[in-house]
């Protein structure tokens, strides 16, 4: 099988280098990712610039790319421009620091994914609760990588839909198991320091903590804080189809 790999982290990030190497051995590994970290970038693409693109040598990888743009332009530029056939499957990874609940909507990880999704190609997110140095849980999460490439070239997914996998910051022999979840609710308080530059000049550092506000046993973000793998099936129907009736109850003329 063909494979297009990509990531938020950049190119020389440790997860998308692991990744390959694992992904090679079931498949022809394609890499285009961002030249530099782009994480939170959501599925921002560039319209007003051109983009920038270079080869680059990547371990166990037919051909690499780097890109100065967003994931979202990567599995653009790979599917319109760079290869020259339509991979089988996209995989965006390995992400430093988990993907859940409503952080889909921020996650550029998960945004490469969902290109790959509007141009009709099957694809996986995967991401790890570690956002250290020690990449706790990698292993893991490429070999799980691997099999679950295998399977959905064997098995199939729906057309509209990904799979999101998370693991826990965990040793491979200390994580419980894997779980089949939904996407918890996850909603952020947010913090902004106001600071000074040494010219004197005011500017904004954005932050925030992450709350978890309706995780039951079978949600993304409960799998993963008690130590179990998360993979959810993610769609995006965007249409609240249900109130479509009442809603055509309103005036409108």
């Amino acid at each position: 099988m063909d494979i297009l790999v990509t990531n938020d982290d950049g190119i020389r990030s440790k997860g998308l280098i692991d990744l390959v190497k694992a992904l090679s051995i079931v498949g022809n590994v394609y890499v285009v990712a961002p030249d530099r970290e782009r994480s939170g970038t959501g599925h921002a693409v560039t319209m007003y610039r051109p983009l920038r693109v270079a080869e680059q040598s990547i371990p166990g990888a037919v051909a690499g790319f780097q890109v100065d743009g967003t994931p979202a332009d990567c599995v653009k530029l790979g599917l319109g421009a760079l290869l020259d056939h339509r991979p089988d499957l996209v995989v965006s990874g390995v992400n430093a620091g988990p993907n859940l609940g409503t952080d889909v909507l921020y996650s550029g990880t998960v945004s490469a994914a969902v290109e790959a999704l509007i141009m009709g190609i099957p694809a996986l997110a995967v991401s790890i609760a570690d956002y250290s140095a020690e990449w706790l849980g990698l292993d893991a999460a490429v070999a799980l990588a691997g099999r679950t490439a295998q399977d959905v070239q064997e098995r199939g997914l729906p057309e509209d839909t990904l799979l999101n996998i998370n693991l826990p910051r965990l040793p491979a022999a200390q994580i419980k198991g894997i779980r089949i979840t939904r996407v918890g609710i996850r909603r952020y308080r947010d913090f902004v320091e106001k600071r000074t530059d040494p010219w004197g000049r005011t500017y904004y550092w954005l932050t925030g903590e992450a709350i978890d506000l309706e995780d039951g046993a079978d949600s993304d973000t409960s799998a993963v804080r008690e130590g179990f793998i998360s993979v959810t099936p993610v769609r995006f129907q965007l249409t609240h189809e249900t109130f479509r009736d009442e809603l055509a109850e309103w005036y409108w003329k």
